[in-house]
């Protein structure tokens, strides 16, 4: 009984907390797309993928997306194309990938500020148009026991089915490379693997996950984050000012 009880008291904590297997089973494969982009974005949003649509707002890019993967997934469920079979280990939580509608406004020119809280739910939005969420679970207690909800990419839905990353996005890196852009946070700074594009690990990482380095899209050097394999993993904070959700 003792350990039946266990068991429950387990699943309803993943079920409410909203990390993970560090790499996946096989490097997934993937068609390439464009960015649906109206008016001057910074061209290094034309690597996002065509379930982000683009644009203008103002002094703003406003990024729409339905917030679902293009990768296979437990939490799609048995029926559904992109299903797979949880793997070794997990302990799936009862909620289901669906249909969201992700609405982030982010500087167009971000700039330094006093760095600020990230908030509960979207603090950005990766490449692929998924929902990137901070380094808490539910009532912004560490990720533990919720790690091991987490599917092969490294991602699982909340409550209302928005599907999301706390860490590495696997998929991405995987499929694109360990320096590759993975998305842009709310202060509209873009976010990278867990390696410089020479290969080696960053260095000189602020409390926020950031330094000021040459990329790939930046070969004069700029301001960007990096997800790690230590808390915060993507960020722990906004270096600049954020923009808005919705």
């Amino acid at each position: 009984m003792r350990n039946r009880l266990s068991f429950f008291v387990s699943a309803v904590l993943l079920a409410l907390a909203c990390s993970t297997p560090t790499t996946p089973s096989a490097a997934p494969s993937s068609t390439t797309t464009t960015t649906t982009t109206t008016g001057a974005a910074p061209a290094w949003y034309s690597k996002f993928s065509s379930a982000v649509t683009v644009s203008i707002d103002g002094s703003n890019v406003r990024l729409r997306s339905t917030g679902v993967p293009d990768h296979t997934s437990p939490y799609w469920g048995v029926g559904n194309a992109l299903y797979e079979a949880p793997h070794a280990g997990m302990q799936l939580n009862p909620n289901r990938i669906s249909t969201q509608s992700l609405v982030l406004r982010v500087p167009s020119a971000p700039t330094a500020a006093t760095p600020s809280d990230t908030p509960m739910g979207p603090m950005g939005i990766a490449v692929n148009g998924v929902a990137l969420f901070n380094q808490y679970a539910a009532g912004r207690s560490p990720l533990t026991n919720e790690i091991l909800s987490f599917d092969r990419f490294n991602g699982h839905p909340q409550q209302t089915g928005q599907y999301h990353y706390h860490l590495e996005p696997l998929w991405l890196t995987a499929r694109d490379g360990e320096a590759a852009l993975i998305g842009v946070l709310l202060d509209g700074y873009p976010v990278y693997g867990p390696r410089e594009s020479g290969g080696a690990l960053p260095s000189g990482l602020d409390t926020c996950n950031g330094h000021t380095h040459t990329t790939t899209d930046f070969p004069s050097g700029s301001y960007h984050y990096h997800v790690t394999t230590s808390v915060p993993y993507i960020s722990g904070c906004f270096s600049g000012r954020p923009g808005s959700i919705g």
